[in-house]
């Protein structure tokens, strides 16, 4: 992993000794690894290796999978570097898109009639995942319109994998950016007042403040914020608060009355186990640290 060094420490003998990153002895070892720990790994949902494009395409896509949107992922595999990767990824995307039907199909038929029914097609996602990428691939995912991350391997020792995010694209961007000003306008037109107009914004302003390769997805019931997995969902504002839900163990904060709960079990809009309730824009100055938090976790 690039500029990453990685140590291991003899706490009785007072030493450390770095653990030398290395390659896969072949794709197929990577494949495997992050198929078969795919939601934990990539906030991904695992629906099929190897998924014939059929004859006239003559193709076969490394994994397909659902993310927690519900939008469709293509993942695409190098052991190490290859400048196809980022075609060979889109030219699949492109065939996904073509075939809802039969995407459709393979997720009732693996997560059920539910799952089916709740495609977000509105942002298909390719995840390339190789020892490394050049500047020419980062430069590339930002002139397409499609959402792209690229993501870094490395092996350390003999049970260690390292996923490092290169770069992140979404194609929902301006979509989203809509949706946004949408919300603003009607809680503009309601009860809500100005105030709360102030609030969403700032939320919106501080979720996408946290990093590099932020992106914004819109469902009917919340906005999710998302590297690789989500780490924040906004529900639409209500009369006097806005609700976020984080990547955060409730277990491991102190928990305040009318500003954070533990909604772990419990059922909600949006992905996470930690609500915070947000009034104010000191609130959210309050929660900027649980935000970070949950960012650096995704």
């Amino acid at each position: 992993m690039s500029g990453l060094r990685l140590f291991r420490t003899n706490m009785t003998k007072g030493g450390v000794a770095e653990v030398a990153p290395r390659l896969a002895e072949v794709e197929a070892d990577v494949q495997g690894l992050v198929e078969a720990q795919m939601e934990t790994l990539l906030g991904v949902r695992f629906l099929a290796s190897e998924y014939s494009t059929g004859p006239v395409h003559g193709g076969r896509i490394d994994s397909l999978g659902l993310d927690e949107n519900g939008s469709p992922v293509v993942v695409e595999y190098k052991r190490g570097v290859d400048a196809g990767v980022i075609n060979q990824g889109l030219f699949y995307l492109s065939w996904l898109v073509d075939h809802r039907a039969e995407f459709e199909y393979l997720v009732r038929d693996r997560l059920g009639a539910t799952a089916a029914s709740q495609v977000l097609w509105s942002g298909p996602r390719l995840i390339c995942i190789a020892g490394d990428f050049t500047r020419y691939d980062v430069h590339a995912v930002r002139e397409h319109r499609r959402s792209i991350d690229l993501v870094r391997y490395r092996l350390f020792g003999s049970d260690l994998l390292g996923l490092e995010t290169v770069a992140s694209v979404s194609g929902g961007t301006l979509a989203s950016r809509r949706a946004l000003q949408q919300v603003v306008t009607r809680v503009a037109a309601g009860v809500q007042g100005v105030s709360m107009v102030e609030l969403a914004s700032a939320v919106d302003e501080a979720l996408l403040g946290l990093g590099d390769g932020v992106n914004r997805v819109e469902r009917k019931t919340y906005r999710a914020y998302q590297r690789l997995r989500n780490f924040a969902c906004v529900c639409p504002p209500q009369r006097s608060k806005l609700l976020v839900y984080l990547k955060v163990d409730p277990k491991g904060v102190d928990l305040v009355p009318g500003f954070t709960r533990d909604v772990s079990g419990l059922g909600h809009h949006g992905t996470g186990d930690l609500e915070v309730q947000l009034r104010t824009p000191r609130d959210v100055e309050r929660a900027q640290d649980l935000f970070r938090a949950s960012y650096a976790a995704a």
